[in-house]
């Protein structure tokens, strides 16, 4: 036989059984290779052999008329194919362009349960164990053509010209879709061949028009984006706000998990992508919005679109609709678990409390006549409702944190979504868990995929975004709490922040206890080894960026947060990194400028061990410890300028500033700072500690002890025996902070006033674009009279000039700087 490749021979050719020739000549190929049988028993190889050309063999000519139904037979006895190729063949057979489909239905329910029963083992299996099983029916479905076959029985209708339309019915096209996510979850590549077809992707959007095959093609559709190398527009969409407009609640959560494929940024998966000098040549690469954000502009264009999103979010399970739509969701989502993570506990459940619950609800005057198998255990609303609010509140999420930010906020402030979430707060969102929790097959109930965690590591995320640099942070505060901030002021004779003032009473928490100090009471009360103690941080945290606010931290002064922070990081000694940092984070913040902070933090730090444990804290990992460093540094600068005499005390009786107003630990810090980051490994999680260590030299420049602090690290290069590694780093450094901070389009309006000019940094606000200037600085002589160290230091920094700009770097809680 003259040699034919694969490619070739399974080239679609316009031969109308080319559908399943292709598997055909696959599972030849397949044979050949030693994967099925031996090429002495396979069938296939005499018919392709006596094949008398090519362009026969790609056509079907002389070789279908060969394979006749008791040979299929005979090969599907030996290869245990279950007679997939044979219903296949019919299923072609009575799906031809004029065909009414009344018998495709009956074939599909012939081969949906041998490709049901691969599925169900796939997602109740232990994941790793499931990938490494074989999926033989599944396989030899595609095998023989069976996707391509279907997607070609469901978009028939919009291919045909005539004027009067094939029509398919509901369950004919739930059928197909329930085949092919099957088959996509089983088989290998099945996915990914469909998600490059863009007009099959988007034909999908339209079936979600119809309320009986939208949970299929909602969860196929998730599946084929997810692997999709390019982000789908959502502009492309036809008719989308209509199509959205259409949904009611339970569908618009539902499509809230494709939104969020939609409208976040691909994860490149690589670690070096991440680096901020891979980010900035790809941001001179993309010029324009990326996809994701084109497609958060087209959702906040849709009619009350974010309107719905805050009703779902803040609506009460007693809201819910009725139960019997939900069994029927139910029974719809039983053979797609992998969607519906929770369903085989719901189902579990069920079972425990139906006796139960039958029985209670007999009592209730609106379900005494409720049949028993129509009602439905409270633990399962509850649960169904926490996997569309935990949806719901990641498209809000990250809404919030894209361009469109102060729109969206407007938006949620005035839909009331924070006062909603406060009400839920007690009884949903944190609510207590019995002794027998749920827990998914395959975890246990520390996981973070039980979707109990999930909600609340979503809403801790929410409220992050929320406050972080905003001034509508307040709103998740009541009345009363807005009332004792002013108080606070008024006590302080300092004045009030404009947007405590300003704050619209209508819009803040209602009750006793506003969101923040509910959050602060369950932080307090969070286990050593909880996963929740780094999102509780941070959520904190970002209510105190931006301006630091007097009031502000004594609020959480005033409620124990600092000694809570404290207990964590020494008595508990916590090893967890993440924890660490986000604690040391919000400590940075609590006790910024606040000289009562520091009171408090010497008060309960009061013995010379307990003092050494923190110092070891610190100095076990700068990266996470040094934005606390940076805000020691920057208040003992203050205080030292200041001649109140409470202050003074403080400053002599205080162990943490006295430590810190030592040059040689200062030196230290500076040090270690610059030498364990680099231009080429710097992210977005440790350029922290470049910026930490350029506030240092600022405020030694404004003491013009600068000349010293330089020529103290040269001689610590000379004692590590490495003269030039630490400037010749730091010159590195310099350069890139001042090409990425000092760009137009770069985070320096992020940066915040601690009192630290920028123009101490040299930074030219006319022109930021222009090169900032160099200034030569003879830092010493080699031994040969060669310069051992730069010869030329940039003063991005340091150069005098004389704007009023006072910003300082310190970035988001998301983004670290």
């Amino acid at each position: 036989m003259e040699s034919v490749t694969s490619k070739e021979l399974t080239q679609s050719p316009n031969d109308e059984k080319s559908f399943w020739l292709s598997g055909l000549v696959l599972c030849y190929f397949s044979c050949s290779e030693g994967n099925c049988f031996t090429l002495q028993q396979c069938w296939l190889i005499p018919l392709i052999e006596k094949s008398e050309s090519r362009e026969k063999l790609k056509t079907g000519e002389n070789f279908m008329s060969q394979i006749t139904e008791a040979l299929l037979k005979e090969r599907d006895k030996q290869a245990k194919w279950n007679g997939i190729p044979l219903l296949l063949q019919k299923l072609y057979e009575h799906s031809h362009p004029n065909s009414d489909f009344s018998q495709c239905q009956s074939i599909l329910k012939e081969i949906s349960p041998l490709l049901s029963m691969e599925a169900m083992v796939y997602v109740t299996e232990d994941r790793k164990a499931a990938q490494e099983s074989s999926f033989p029916n599944t396989y030899t479905f595609d095998l023989f053509g069976g996707v391509d076959l279907l997607v070609e029985i469901l978009m028939r209708p919009t291919l045909i010209t005539q004027k009067k339309k094939q029509k398919i019915s509901d369950d004919l096209i739930k059928d197909c879709l329930s085949i092919l996510y099957n088959t996509c979850i089983c088989t290998e590549g099945v996915t990914r061949r469909l998600a490059e077809r863009n007009d099959f992707v988007l034909f999908l959007f339209t079936l979600m028009t119809n309320k009986k095959t939208f949970l299929q093609t909602a969860t196929l559709i998730e599946d084929i984006l997810g692997v999709k190398k390019e982000m789908i527009q959502l502009d492309d969409i036809p008719n989308l706000a209509s199509l959205v407009s259409s949904f009611d609640q339970q569908q618009l959560a539902n499509f809230c998990r494709i939104l969020a494929v939609t409208i976040s940024e691909l994860d490149t998966g690589s670690d070096d992508k991440h680096t901020l000098l891979a980010k900035n040549a790809q941001q001179k690469k993309n010029l324009g919005p990326s996809r994701a954000e084109i497609n958060q502009a087209t959702l906040l264009n849709i009619p009350g679109f974010i309107e719905r999103l805050c009703k779902l979010a803040t609506r009460k399970v007693s809201e819910t609709t009725g139960t019997s739509s939900f069994l029927q969701e139910l029974e719809e989502w039983y053979t797609w678990l992998d969607n519906a993570l929770v369903l085989d506990a719901l189902m579990r459940v069920a079972n425990e409390e139906a006796e139960q619950s039958s029985t209670e609800s007999s009592d209730e005057s609106g379900l005494a006549n409720t049949s028993t198998r129509t009602q439905l255990p409270q633990s399962m609303k509850i649960m169904h409702e926490i996997m569309y609010k935990l949806e719901v509140l990641y498209v809000l999420c990250v809404l919030l944190m894209g361009r469109q930010r102060n729109q969206v906020h407007k938006m949620i402030a005035e839909f009331r979504l924070i006062p909603g979430l406060n009400n839920l707060f007690d009884k949903l969102i944190w609510r207590k868990h019995s002794a027998s929790a749920l827990v998914l097959h395959g975890h246990n109930q520390n996981c973070d995929c039980s979707p109990d965690i999930t909600l609340k590591i979503q809403f801790l995320r929410l409220l992050q975004s929320f406050s972080d640099h905003h001034e509508n942070k307040y709103l998740l505060l009541n009345s009363q709490e807005l009332n004792e901030l002013s108080a606070i002021s008024h006590k302080a004779n300092i004045p009030e922040v404009d947007a405590v003032v300003n704050t619209d009473r209508s819009l803040v928490c209602d009750g006793k206890r506003g969101l923040l100090t509910r959050l602060l009471q369950v932080m307090k009360k969070e286990p050593a080894e909880s996963s929740f103690r780094f999102w509780q941080a941070r959520a904190v945290e970002s209510f105190l960026r931006g301006t630091t606010s007097y009031a502000d931290q004594m609020f959480l002064l005033k409620r124990g947060l600092l000694e809570h922070i404290l207990y964590c990081i020494v008595d508990s000694e916590c090893k967890s990194r993440d924890v660490l940092q986000s604690y040391f984070d919000l400590l940075g913040e609590l006790m910024k400028f606040n000289i009562d902070a520091f009171k408090r933090f010497n008060k309960y730090i009061n013995t010379d061990e307990k003092f050494q444990i923190f110092l070891n804290q610190i100095n076990s990992s700068l990266v996470d410890s040094n934005m606390l460093v940076r805000c020691i540094t920057l208040s003992l600068d203050r205080f030292e300028n200041q001649s109140d005499a409470k202050v003074a005390e403080v400053l002599s009786e205080c162990r943490l500033l006295s430590y810190m107003s030592q040059m040689s630990m200062r030196m230290s810090f500076l040090f270690r700072l610059i030498n364990i980051i680099h231009v080429q490994t710097l992210t977005q999680e440790n350029v922290s500690c470049l910026n930490t260590s350029l506030v240092i030299l600022m405020l030694a420049r404004r003491k013009e002890k600068l000349p010293f602090y330089l020529r103290t690290l040269q001689q610590m290069e000379y004692t590590e025996k490495y003269p030039g590694f630490i400037l010749n780093n730091f010159h590195s450094l310099l350069r890139f902070w001042q090409q990425h901070y000092l760009n137009k389009d770069k985070d320096s309006t992020c940066l915040e006033n601690v009192c630290v000019p920028l123009s101490m940094a040299g930074v030219n606000h006319s022109n930021t674009c222009l090169p900032v200037s160099w200034q030569k600085w003879e830092v010493g002589k080699g031994k040969k009279g060669g310069i051992s160290a730069p010869s030329v230091i940039p003063v991005v920094l340091f150069t005098p000039q004389s704007q009023a700009a006072t910003r300082q770097v310190l970035g988001s809680p998301v983004n670290r700087a």
